[in-house]
């Protein structure tokens, strides 16, 4: 089992920042990659960014490239999601993920197996 644990969330006026933090526990040996998530009301959860647990490889959604940066800490078994210039568009509640296979998609939520409770960020124009 991995436990994830998000923080970080808050409001704040379109152009700001914030940084999420998502810290994981338990059978860290088993991950293979974590990501963000997030979900607006009346809408499908969508992929943010995510990062590969070793080396250096991320990836990001098309409407937040550029604008937010996914970085991890292994010795603490710690990732962030720095988010720069934020949008009011960018309001939902964000949640880390944590993925065991190396097949599979990174963008799909479908292929990870583990979720933190979510944060909420509100973004007001």
């Amino acid at each position: 089992q991995v436990q994830l644990v998000e923080s970080g969330g808050g409001l704040v006026q379109a152009g700001g920042s914030l940084r999420l933090s998502c810290a994981a526990s338990g059978r860290i040996s088993s991950v293979t990659a974590l990501g963000w998530f997030r979900q607006a009301p009346g809408k499908e959860r969508e992929f943010v960014a995510a990062a590969r647990w070793s080396g250096g490889y991320t990836y990001y959604a098309d409407s937040v490239r550029g604008r937010f940066t996914i970085s991890r800490d292994n010795a603490k078994n710690t990732v962030y999601l720095q988010m720069n210039s934020l949008k009011p568009e960018d309001t939902a509640v964000y949640y880390c993920a944590a993925k065991e296979r190396y097949s599979g998609s990174l963008y799909s939520r479908n292929d990870y197996g583990y979720w933190g409770q979510g944060t909420q960020v509100t973004v007001s124009s």
